[in-house]
Formats: C-alpha cells, sequence, structure tokens
C-alpha cells in the first residue's frame, strides 16, 4: 500500500510538473510580448531626457561663451555628456543664431526673427536629421568647408533675411536668440504588437528630438 501510494505521489508531482512547464511556455512569449515594449519606452524616455539637457545646456553655453569658444568645441563638448547614446553615430546638433529685425513695432518691439548664423556638427553621422527651424542650402546659402560646420552666403540682418517663425513678436530690434536643436536615431528593439484583444502596443518613433532656446 505505501509502495503504491509513493508512486501514485509521485506520479502526481511529475504532472504537476509537466502543467507547469506547458503553462510557463504558453505564458512566456506573452510575457516577452509585455517586456520589450516597456524596455523600448525606456530607453526612448532616457534617451529624450539626454536630448533635452544637450539642447538646454547647449543654448546656455552658446548664449554665454559663442565668442570665446567655436561652436564645434561647444557641440564637440555637449555630445561628451550624451553616454550611453552614441551621438556621433545616430546624432546631430545645430546652433542657429536668430536676431530680432523685421516687423518691428515704433518702440522696436514685437520684431520677426531672421537667421544671420547656422551650425551643424560635423562630428554628427545622422545626417538625415534638418534643422526645424530654417535649412542652409536654400537662397543661395550653403554648408562652409571651412571645419566650422557654418552655414555660409547668409547675408546681413534685413529684409532679405530669411526669417523664422520662432519667438515672433517677442524680439526687440537687435536683440539675439540661440536655438540649439538635438536629434538621436533610435530603433526600437521591437515594433507595434498586435495580439488581438490580448495585448497591443504602438510603435515608437526612432526619430529623437529637443530644442531650446536661450
Amino acid at each position: 500500500m505505501r509502495s503504491a501510494s509513493r508512486v501514485a505521489k509521485r506520479f502526481s508531482k511529475r504532472r504537476e510538473r509537466g502543467a507547469a512547464a506547458i503553462e510557463m511556455a504558453l505564458l512566456l512569449p506573452i510575457l516577452v510580448a509585455i517586456a520589450l515594449p516597456v524596455v523600448d519606452f525606456a530607453r526612448n524616455m532616457q534617451a529624450q531626457m539626454i536630448l533635452i539637457n544637450v539642447s538646454r545646456e547647449g543654448a546656455n553655453l552658446a548664449s554665454r561663451a559663442s565668442l570665446t569658444f567655436p561652436m564645434q568645441t561647444i557641440m564637440s563638448s555637449l555630445s561628451m555628456t550624451t553616454p550611453p547614446l552614441d551621438m556621433t553615430a545616430n546624432g546631430m546638433i545645430y546652433i542657429t543664431e536668430i536676431i530680432g529685425n523685421n516687423g518691428c513695432d515704433a518702440s522696436n518691439n514685437n520684431c520677426t526673427g531672421v537667421v544671420v548664423a547656422q551650425y551643424r556638427w560635423n562630428n554628427g553621422k545622422y545626417t538625415a536629421a534638418a534643422s526645424k527651424l530654417w535649412n542652409c542650402g536654400s537662397s543661395g546659402t550653403k554648408w562652409a568647408t571651412d571645419g566650422t560646420g557654418g552655414c555660409s552666403g547668409l547675408p546681413s540682418p534685413g529684409k532679405t533675411s530669411p526669417e523664422v517663425s520662432l519667438l515672433k513678436g517677442q524680439l526687440s530690434n537687435g536683440q539675439i536668440a540661440y536655438a540649439v536643436e538635438a536629434y538621436y536615431y533610435q530603433p526600437p528593439l521591437i515594433g507595434a504588437l498586435n495580439l488581438g484583444p490580448i495585448l497591443k502596443t504602438p510603435a515608437l518613433s526612432p526619430d529623437l528630438y529637443a530644442m531650446t532656446v536661450f
């Protein structure tokens, strides 16, 4: 009797272990499908926070040190603060200098800003990312080849200067602002999931962006 009881208990335990293994095999894909989007979201949040810090510090440095250090030095210094992001391989930084000039009222306020300088980070390989404020290459302008990363051919502030909507009506005549844009390309580990009524997740954009004006 005891031997039969022991055999029955062993058989019962084996059956329970087998059922647990089957349950795990069924649940594991769902657990992985839930975990990967969470990891993707966390990666994007981390990268976005880094880009925000880059744009903020860049705008601060550009406004304070543009006459002391070349813009390329400022942008390269900013890139050193971005690990674990690989800004050289997947990032880009733009610095655009805007001055209040056009459409000012009688008190020289409420001006429309015009672009007087724009710089692109030479070491950034994410060249597909174009500035959302204004793109060098139009109206007779082009990127300089002298290593400064600047836009050549921009006219002196005036009616022929490229206007930007940023800060429109918020600048006074001659007031200067620096806009720093930081880009990063980060493909998600997994795209959108659609497991019917069980699980649906949105697709995260690989193109991350932050801008600060100072």
